[in-house]
């Protein structure tokens, strides 16, 4: 299968009730925006620190999903670029920012596919959250495309599921047990990140994702081969508090 064809896979499985799912997850855009409002910083998490003074910036949120993130960066004063696949998660996130009373530019595309003419060295900051690599099957491309992407000492903010926690499974009785596929480079098919919150027997007629999972030396290795400079590597614990990597970030300059 091609990378053009895994990303029209893809793509199906991210317009297939995607926007149906952010309103149960996250609630309707209009009561989401009350929220993000109240506190836009609070909405970037444990990434906070890395957008001190955006005012004015040029950021793009690549992946950037349903807009929990861009509209928050947009409420601190920062010009947001979302680019994605999906026409369902754009539909959802220009709703919330529109509720937010706020704008966001928002480009469905497959991120091989921007256009580097008029979006090469355009972006002070680059943001990937949420566990967006291993939708992309060639990963030496992918860092060049956001290489190129960056202002001269722009930065990469770039967080992921932690590599590990593909070998990860919980047991019945709550413990974790370890598997040995760490490094297996095998492209294969899996289900879409939210299709478990629906009703088993609506399940069946979702359609899969084509996944490429990585290791963290090659993530890592991917950056520094692009031409990235990596000021900071960081390992954070399970969602909740457990004492396991399940997520990473790292912080680059161009």
């Amino acid at each position: 299968m091609s990378i053009s064809e895994a990303g029209e896979q893809n793509k199906r499985a991210w317009e297939h009730r995607a926007y149906e799912f952010w309103s149960r997850q996250y609630g309707k855009p209009e009561d989401f925006a009350v929220r993000l409002i109240e506190n836009p910083l609070e909405q970037l998490k444990k990434h906070k620190s890395y957008f001190d003074n955006i005012d004015g910036k040029k950021i793009a949120n690549l992946c950037g999903s349903n807009g929990r993130k861009a509209v928050p960066l947009a409420l601190l004063g920062a010009e947001v670029t979302v680019f994605d696949i999906s026409e369902e998660n754009k539909q959802y996130a220009l709703e919330l920012a529109a509720h937010a009373k706020t704008s966001i530019e928002y480009i469905v595309t497959d991120l091989y596919d921007i256009d580097q003419i008029k979006y090469g060295g355009f972006f002070d900051i680059l943001y990937l959250e949420g566990g967006i690599l291993h939708y992309f099957h060639d990963l030496n491309r992918l860092m060049s495309l956001l290489l190129s992407m960056l202002k001269v000492d722009g930065l990469l903010v770039l967080s992921d599921f932690h590599p590990f926690r593909k070998c990860i499974t919980k047991k019945t009785d709550g413990q974790y047990q370890v598997e040995d596929n760490y490094f297996n480079e095998e492209i294969h098919s899996g289900d879409v990140a939210f299709k478990h919150f629906f009703a088993e027997q609506e399940q069946e007629n979702f359609p899969e994702v084509r996944v490429r999972h990585y290791t963290i030396s090659e993530i890592i290795n991917a950056s520094i081969a692009a031409g990235f400079k990596l000021q900071k590597f960081e390992e954070h614990r399970g969602w909740n508090g457990e004492n396991i990597p399940w997520e990473f970030t790292i912080a680059a300059r161009k």
